[in-house]
């Protein structure tokens, strides 16, 4: 059975930093377009960044790139997102997704949340000013 297990969420102040993880079991990681996206408080589900099968990133959202850094590390079967110099834009609750697709519908698809079949359960990420 697939299971993503996220963890790593916390409060931190501005500028401060966080990486959050994502165990991957039940199926052949090295199978599945994965990403990170963020719920933040009242608004709707947004893409932050995802990778491919092969662990090429497809997309960052552009309010985190420069800031933010996903990494897919096959060894492990973990997903991890390094985030730096957070904001308080962005609190949010953090979810890994996966969706067992090849790389080019990885790349073309990889922004939308109904590309992703299986959700971690979300960790919850508070920055204050």
């Amino acid at each position: 059975q697939v299971e993503l297990v996220e963890s790593g969420g916390g409060s931190v102040e501005a500028g401060g930093s966080l990486m959050l993880s994502c165990e991957v079991s039940g199926y052949p990681y090295e199978s599945y377009c994965m990403a990170w996206f963020r719920q933040p408080p009242g608004k709707g589900r947004e893409g932050v960044a995802g990778v491919t099968p092969g662990g090429g990133v497809t997309f960052y959202a552009d309010s985190v790139k420069g800031r933010f850094t996903i990494d897919a590390a096959k060894p492990s079967h973990t997903l991890y997102l390094q985030m730096n110099n957070l904001q308080p834009e962005d609190t949010a609750t953090y979810y890994c997704a996966s969706a067992k697709i090849g790389a080019s519908d990885c790349y073309s698809r990889s922004r939308s949340a109904n590309t992703y079949t299986t959700w971690g359960q979300g960790t919850q990420v508070t920055v204050s000013s």
